[in-house]
């Protein structure tokens, strides 16, 4: 019967599929013919038959969703590919570990240079050797219309010498002139432009893998995935580069990517797992060569990637490289005297980074040097919890996925009001057990100097490895500090994992050890399960020291349910971590419709009501918080969003606490929702906006809120957004505001020479803050940076301090 139903919605989508028709000799190459002329052939067909067959398909899919079976769905996306991907190589019998999916049905076979054969890297796929190679085509939307073929044509191609592989791009667009390019900076956000992308599952194991992406611009995107994209590094900067051409019919990429860039298994024959994502912004239209479901809907999902053959002899060659800086810097502090105290100061460093094997990468720094780094993006406290503050240092972020421990789902969102646009008092993450940011910054972020420092990340077979060891100077306050962590991660099943992780803290007068295991594991597609636990070590610490969670979750096209309990004993001691609330006991459940209707399909793409209970308990069992969210976000066909909800609140108090300077909030119970609106219209337009408000009880008194931003966007070199939040707050010991107000602008004078701004209001802090880099990158990872800082008093000007840095390095790759 699953078969009969199966092959009955295959042909129903296959039959009220419409296609515009178009005149093949438009287009130039083979695999577009082919794709339009068998649309223009079905297309006067489907008129007549289309409306009972798309009420049969609405039934068949409503009994579909209520099952929950998403393997309907692949199987539709095979039915409808169109006859480009029907000219593949034949499928051969191996399933992709039990997910349902044939790995022989997409193969692209890589085609060697010809001796004397060279390519030209400028965007023109005009040599010999790409007429010659195989043609990845036949593309299958995932958005808007999961299973249903591209409306617009892709063909990719795979070409190699020796050292050097090379992938090809023709993205045919009918309105070329609608193309959207966002930016030109390195690292640029792939969701508000055209964009192609590309991943290579290197060791073909089905879970890990390398990303490169561009967009009609030539911008870069790089990142490094494990675990089919519960660690997506888009830090990893790899040395590659890329060329485009716009012509009237496509736009068209040449990609060459080293050898030595990547990691591989050795041997004369490689066999990677490849797969091709092509983004129509105007659309939002989200296709690739290997189809992949909605419910995944992400290039990292490379279980379901296809087949790369014909890669021989090649050799990765020497991964050697150092990378050396200097650095000058003048700093001017006020001190309270008629005149400011001046510093002059130079130094330098080096970073070194050897592939010590096929799977193994170790990194060396001394002296390290973070002066280029953004400053932090500045927020408002308005709960009883330290902030969260993102990692934004090279060093760390690099090679970062292999330290992260507990489920992959589990992300930090923004715990605090945030200034007015977040859940006011939700720490959705309750531990993190391994937080970079306690090494080399203080608790306000004050940079403390790193002697020198050591990294090996990597695999060894089924196990994935990483140890780091950093050594921290004396400063002020902060004792000399040795910081040590160890991970070891093995692969199980199909996508599943198991891990342990030792950490340790040393100082001259003491010690932190903390130590735990993790397993996540995946089954059916749509189940996962995962848990840790954890233990602390430091001296006079006995009793409340562990911490431990479980979990699971259940994902498909249409349900979204998720349930945990996490414990985190009192004295659960974490140098390393980032800990907001110890002594917790905290149950969690969210489920949550995805619901796409199809009578108003033209305006809306997704209805997605949602409900969340956080019930947060003492060790003793008292209730200390409840947190409910009711919301109902509504997603657009142009990318518009919009959400309304209820936040409830539940507090108990057993100390006041100060949330301003003019306020605390006394000792007692509160009860109190927040009602809200939020707005972001499509990020792709030239302008958008968002807008939030909200509004309702607050503790013992009332809080309104407003915030809101505008992004402009001219052309792809300037990009500029205002961002402005408000609080009015009144409470039985008081009133009070406070205000917002961050301004970013950006522009790339190419894809490697940057100018960018950060400026700041904040009224709690009573500063402005400014943050200006200019970055000329003037060889592959090679880079001149200088930058400015500046903070001054809010009102009267007053200069608090300043710095200006020059920063120089360059790349020496052996």
């Amino acid at each position: 019967m699953g078969t009969g139903i199966r092959a009955i919605l295959t042909c129903c989508r296959i039959v009220c599929h419409h296609t515009v028709c178009l005149d093949p000799g438009d287009l130039p190459s083979r695999g577009a013919k082919a794709h339009m002329e068998e649309g223009n052939r079905d297309h006067r067909e489907r008129k007549e038959k289309c409306p009972r067959a798309r009420g049969l398909a609405l039934i068949l899919i409503f009994g579909l969703l209520q099952s929950g079976g998403e393997a309907l769905a692949v199987s539709a996306q095979r039915g409808s590919t169109p006859s480009g991907a029907e000219t593949q190589k034949a499928a051969g019998p191996e399933e992709a570990r039990g997910e349902g999916f044939r790995r022989g049905e997409h193969r692209l076979r890589a085609e060697r240079l010809r001796d004397g054969e060279r390519i030209t890297l400028d965007g023109v796929l005009n040599e010999a050797v790409w007429h010659r190679a195989d043609v990845a085509d036949g593309f299958v939307q995932t958005e808007p219309r999961e299973g249903e073929p591209a409306t617009e044509p892709t063909e990719a191609r795979v070409a190699y010498d020796r050292e050097t592989l090379y992938i090809g791009i023709i993205a045919y667009d009918s309105e070329i002139q609608r193309l959207i390019i966002s930016e030109l900076r390195k690292d640029f956000n792939l969701s508000n432009g055209d964009v192609v992308q590309v991943v290579l599952d290197t060791f073909f194991d089905r879970r890990n893998g390398y990303e490169f992406a561009t967009n009609p611009g030539g911008a870069k995107w790089d990142a490094q995935m494990t675990n089919e994209g519960r660690e997506v590094n888009s830090d990893w900067d790899g040395i590659w580069h890329v060329r485009t051409q716009i012509n009237e019919r496509a736009w068209t990429v040449e990609m060459a990517i080293p050898f030595r860039t990547l990691k591989f298994r050795e041997g004369d024959v490689q066999v990677w797992g490849i797969n091709f994502m092509r983004r129509i912004r105007r659309k939002n239209e989200e296709t690739y060569w290997a189809p992949i479901p909605r419910m995944f809907n992400s290039i990292h999902y490379v279980s379901r990637a296809g087949v790369l053959e014909g890669i021989e002899g090649i050799r990765r060659g020497t991964d050697f490289r150092i990378k050396p800086y200097v650095v000058g810097s003048w700093a001017d502090f006020a001190t309270g005297a008629p005149s400011p105290h001046r510093v002059f100061k130079g130094d330098g460093g080096v970073d070194a980074k050897w592939g010590v094997t096929s799977g193994m990468t170790l990194d060396l720094t001394y002296n390290t040097d973070f002066s280029q780094v953004e400053a932090d993006e500045q927020q408002i406290n308005l709960t009883r919890f330290s902030l969260f503050f993102p990692e934004k240092r090279d060093f760390f972020l690099e090679g970062s996925g292999i330290f992260r421990f507990g489920p992959g789902e589990q992300r930090m969102g923004m715990a605090g009001g945030g200034g007015g646009m977040g859940r006011l008092g939700a720490v959705r993450n309750d531990l993190i057990l391994f937080f970079s940011r306690r090494i080399g910054l203080s608790e306000n972020g004050e940079p403390i100097p790193l002697r020198a420092g050591v990294r090996l990340t990597g695999r060894a077979g089924p196990y994935e490895l990483g140890f780091l060891n950093i050594q921290q100077e004396a400063l002020g306050p902060s004792p000399s500090t040795n910081f040590l962590v160890t991970r070891v991660r093995r692969n199980v099943l199909a996508n599943s994992d198991l891990g342990v992780m030792f950490m340790n803290v040393a100082r001259a007068h003491g010690f932190n050890r903390v130590y735990g295991g993790d397993a996540n594991f995946r089954f059916f597609q749509s189940l996962n399960l995962h848990g840790y636990v954890a233990k602390a070590a430091a001296p006079g610490l006995r009793e409340g020291t562990g911490a431990w969670r479980v979990g699971m979750s259940w994902r498909n096209n249409f349900w979204d349910m998720r349930h945990s309990f996490t414990s985190i004993g009192e004295n659960f001691k974490n140098d390393l971590g980032f800990i907001p609330r110890l002594g917790i006991r905290k149950a969690s459940d969210f489920i949550g419709l995805h619901w796409r209707p199809r009578a108003i399909s033209r305006t809306v793409r997704e209805i997605f009501p949602h409900w969340q209970i956080d019930y947060i308990m003492t060790p003793s069992g008292r209730l200390d918080t409840r947190l409910v969210d009711y919301h109902l976000p509504v997603t657009f066909q142009n990318g518009t969003f919009l959400e309304v909800g209820v936040n409830s609140t539940y507090e108990r108090l057993v100390e006041p606490f100060r949330i301003h300077p003019a306020a605390i909030v006394p000792v007692g119970r509160y009860s109190f929702n927040e009602y809200f609106f939020l707005l972001n219209s499509d990020r792709s337009q030239p302008l958008s906006v968002s807008l939030r408000l909200g509004t309702g009880p607050f503790y013992d008194g009332y809080r309104q809120s407003y915030s809101g931003g505008v992004d402009v966007r001219a052309k792809y070199r300037f990009t500029a957004s205002l961002n402005y939040a408000r609080n009015n707050i009144r409470l039985s010991t008081g009133r009070f505001h406070t205000d917002l107000l961050t301004l970013r602008a950006a522009y790339a004078f190419s894809t490697s020479i940057f100018l960018n701004a950060l400026i700041q209001y904040n009224s709690v802090a009573r500063t402005w803050s400014s943050n200006i880099r200019f970055n000329i990158i003037h060889r592959p990872l090679s880079d001149l940076f200088i930058v400015y800082n500046e903070r001054r008093e809010a009102g009267t000007g007053r200069l608090l301090d300043r710095a200006l840095v020059v920063k120089f390095t360059y790349l020496f790759n052996f």
